[in-house]
């Protein structure tokens, strides 16, 4: 394995920031450690790379004890949202600060910042400085800098969290590219879920400290374990449970729990089935290829349901309209659970 973190407890004073996480990461995989702010993401990424020391628990790197090791001598490469480059030096030096610093012979050092300068996508602006270079620009000279000493395990905290929305897009996809390239072993801190779906091969997701379910994004967002999970991984609508079982929604699933269901497993249809329910249609937004519509239901329950444009255009829905739904596709909980 490349990484494998065995019964880790960090705490801050009172505050348990890690309980008691085990966590094996694959060599050379992309995995993605996800949640909200204060769910442990960021800490577990630092415990990794030795800026913090676990209160309990071992790391191995590399089928190695690191527990206790320097960061200096774990051979990682990191990567910080805000880039962290030396505004003085040009992007060539950049990337070889950390070669320069092994004292590597020069000419090794320029052969591999020209390489690197050609992986990503910088080729020919090695005499400029960070300052004139875009943000995604200056993010993936961080990544080459990062590269440059040959990492055996790449960590990334929010890499594109201070860029905006079209050059996230743009790099998630890059980094993905890049990392097929490289198969160095990477994990990556976002709170984002579409990054995370996008750009890893395993998702952890975390939540208070602890970890909720490790998967696939298939598995995570079709087979989610628990109702965080269910939540945070997409969209989704929360029907409360009914202790006197008078929702029409619960009425006809018969759940005695909360329920939840996407948005694109409500079905619309403007004429009544014997198992649909009535809704008015109080907002249609769109959204470019789909369309969203929010809705209440009799009992005053507000659901969100997306469809297509050519499922939109086929109903000629407007708002105030009242329409027949019927959910595709219902999941509930055992009653312990709790978001």
């Amino acid at each position: 394995m490349g990484i494998v973190v065995e019964n880790v407890v960090k705490r801050f004073g009172d505050f348990l920031a890690l309980d008691n996480i085990n966590l094996e990461v694959k060599t050379g995989s992309l995995v993605a450690l996800l949640g909200p702010s204060g769910s442990g993401k960021s800490t577990l990424l630092r415990l990794i790379a030795g800026l913090e020391t676990p209160d309990r628990g071992k790391i191995f790197l590399t089928g190695k004890d690191a527990t206790d090791q320097d960061v200096r001598d774990r051979n990682i490469g990191f990567v910080f949202q805000h880039y962290a480059l030396f505004k003085h030096m040009n992007i060539r030096k950049n990337i070889a600060f950390g070669l320069e610093i092994r004292k590597e012979p020069k000419a090794k050092i320029a052969d591999r910042v020209e390489e690197l300068l050609e992986l990503v996508q910088l080729k020919g602006l090695g005499n400029r400085y960070p300052s004139q270079l875009s943000g995604g620009q200056r993010q993936r000279v961080a990544l080459a800098r990062a590269l440059a000493v040959q990492p055996s395990v790449l960590l990334l905290d929010e890499p594109f969290g201070a860029l905006d929305a079209k050059v996230r897009k743009e790099l998630r996809a890059w980094l993905r590219r890049l990392h097929d390239e490289v198969h160095v072993t990477t994990v990556f801190v976002t709170h984002d879920q579409e990054e995370a779906m996008e750009v890893s091969d395993e998702i952890v997701v975390m939540n208070k400290g602890q970890i909720e379910q490790i998967g696939t994004p298939a598995e995570v967002y079709d087979n989610p374990a628990t109702p965080f999970v269910m939540s945070f991984i997409g969209p989704v609508n929360v029907l409360p449970a009914r202790r006197d079982r008078t929702s029409e929604f619960h009425q006809i699933h018969k759940h005695n729990s909360d329920v939840y269901i996407r948005p694109r497993d409500i079905h619309i249809e403007t004429e009544t089935t014997s198992t649909s329910i009535s809704a008015r249609i109080t907002r249609l937004i769109h959204l470019g290829w789909e369309v969203q519509a929010e809705l209440v239901l009799g009992d005053g329950q507000v659901l969100t349901a997306h469809l297509t444009r050519e499922r939109f255009d086929e109903l000629k829905l407007q708002p105030q309209q009242y329409v027949h739904i019927e959910p595709k596709e219902a999941k509930s909980f055992p009653l312990d659970y709790s978001i």
